[in-house]
């Protein structure tokens, strides 16, 4: 009888992947300080992920996992602090060769930070300030990976945003940051867009404007229709011929409040993104496309 247990789970063992069985040996990485100071006075691509409140261990080993599998494609492999993951995972499957190969052409290592947030139910990594990758082809490639189930639905990440720029939450530099971002999108797509141009626009304070901080230091764009009046501006500025459309936008900028720790008061950066269509969700509300359509669980997590 014992034999047989013990078959059994040795048979489970090699069902399971090898993230299954070794994320608890997955270090997590420690807070960079020295993150908050940069976003204050840099702009940064990065990636903003929703996930579980009370989970965000887990869900930081499971987005370190999802993101390594699809930027190791890239010129570069990302994480230096996790580089020892890549070894111990390749050991695992036997590949000690390949690992040797692959260290041999790794010269370039663009290095994620985990920064510390003052809410639940989010995590978020961002690039070096001089370095910006194309973090919406590294969410859509992810996210057409899970529809096509050639990547397992993660239990709790629920959401990846690409953040292709951030910047203090202040009129002229969000103007600069969106109009900017939306030529870049418009040219890359100029014969596939309508016109008039359909958009729409996203704002998620997170509850930072409730906070003691905050009320002391009033910020005018925290409010929902000034900040919405200055993305659309921007967007009209660059695209004369351009309409809002909740309900079917070819473009989406979404403008999310980053609750940063260690910022001084009144501080406020925020992320900008312009999605396409298939990114985002409008119902119930505009938001980056959730990684798992059929999750029940949502409710839980920080929005």
């Amino acid at each position: 009888m014992e034999g047989t247990d013990t078959a059994r789970i040795k048979e489970e063992e090699e069902e399971m992947k090898p993230w299954e069985q070794h994320s608890s040996v997955i270090k997590l990485p420690r807070y960079d300080y020295n993150a908050p100071s940069s976003l204050l006075t840099h702009s940064h691509s990065a990636f903003l992920i929703t996930c579980t409140i009370k989970r965000e261990k887990s869900a930081t080993k499971e987005a370190i996992h999802i993101l390594h599998n699809f930027l190791a494609n890239r010129t570069s492999y990302f994480l230096l602090p996790f580089l020892y993951y890549r070894v111990f995972f390749l050991l695992i499957q036997h590949s000690f060769p390949m690992f040797i190969a692959i260290a041999a052409t790794d010269t370039s290592l663009a290095a994620l930070s985990l920064v510390k947030l003052t809410r639940s139910g989010l995590i978020l990594f961002i690039f070096p300030n001089n370095i910006f990758h194309d973090t919406l082809s590294i969410v859509s490639n992810i996210i057409q990976a899970l529809e096509s189930r050639n990547l397992t639905f993660p239990l709790w990440c629920h959401r990846i945003l690409p953040i292709q720029a951030t910047c203090s939450l202040k009129e002229k530099e969000l103007q600069e940051v969106v109009s900017t971002l939306v030529k870049k999108f418009v040219d890359a797509k100029q014969d596939k867009l309508g016109r008039p141009l359909k958009f729409a626009v996203g704002f998620n304070r997170r509850g930072i404007e409730e906070t003691k901080s905050v009320k002391e230091n009033l910020n005018a764009l925290l409010d929902r229709s000034k900040c919405f009046e200055i993305v659309a501006s921007a967007v009209n500025n660059v695209v004369k011929d351009s309409v809002v459309d909740l309900r079917s936008p070819e473009l989406s900028v979404l403008v999310e409040v980053l609750p940063l720790s260690g910022i001084p008061n009144g501080s406020i950066v925020v992320a900008v993104s312009v999605l396409p269509s298939n990114l985002v969700s409008t119902k119930p509300r505009l938001c980056v496309k959730a990684l798992n359509p059929n999750n029940t669980k949502e409710g839980s997590l920080a929005q």
